[in-house]
Order: structure tokens, then sequence, then C-alpha cells
């Protein structure tokens, strides 16, 4: 996978980076309309990123390319919206990262409530 570039002009530019690191727009293009051939899929797909074009990717279409280029490591879409918007760059969440911090919190919260009834035993015991 190729590095992302620093800046984009668009958040368009963005997109086709990561079209482009997921193998084009044909490979892209089926999966967004698999009802369409791949020439012609390739060619809603490149009009939709087009600036010049009426053509429009949905927020869900948009949604589903910035998942599909973080699962190879490409973050040129959320990187843009986050520094467009003034925010630092976000950061990935791994899927074992995620899982450990939720085993986590779980044990946490399990203690949290042994520690709770303790108490409520002790104080109903006192009374």
């Amino acid at each position: 996978m190729k590095q992302d570039a620093l800046f984009y002009e668009s958040l368009n530019d963005a997109l086709k980076a990561i079209v482009q690191s997921l193998k084009g727009a044909k490979a892209v293009g089926v999966k967004l309309w698999p009802e369409k051939t791949p020439d012609a899929a390739a060619r809603t797909l490149n009009d939709c990123l087009n600036e010049s074009r009426q053509e429009k990717l949905s927020p869900e279409q948009v949604l589903w390319l910035l998942a599909e280029g973080r699962k190879i490591g490409c973050h040129a879409g959320m990187n843009y919206l986050a520094r467009e918007a003034g925010y630092s760059d976000p950061q990935p969440v791994e899927p074992e990262d995620e899982r450990a911090r939720l085993q986590r919190e779980f044990i946490e919260a399990q203690k949290s409530m042994s520690r709770l009834a303790e108490r409520m035993e002790r104080m109903w015991s006192a009374t």
C-alpha cells in the first residue's frame, strides 16, 4: 500500500486515493453498483468523484469508502475530513485493541457492581 499524500485539494481527491488503493474504479464501482457492468460502474464512480459533474456519492457510499480504505490502511478520506473540520488526525482502532478495551471495561464494571452490592449489603445489615 502506498503512503497517503500529506494534503488533498478536496474530499473527492482523498476519496480517489482510496479508490486507487482499492484497485481502481472498476473494482470499487461494482461493489457500489453491483447491478452495473464493471465499465459502467467505473464511469459512474469517476463521474461521482469529478467536481465538475452533477453525480455525487451518497453519504452511505462515502462512509463505505472510508471504511474500506481503513481496512487496507488508506486513511486519506478520514484524515481529510478531520483536518478540514479542525480535528487532529484520527487513529484507527484495531479490532484486538477494541476487544481488549471492552473486556477491561466489563471486568471493571463487574468489580464496581460487586463493591456496590457489598455496600448495599452492609447498609441493609446495619438497619
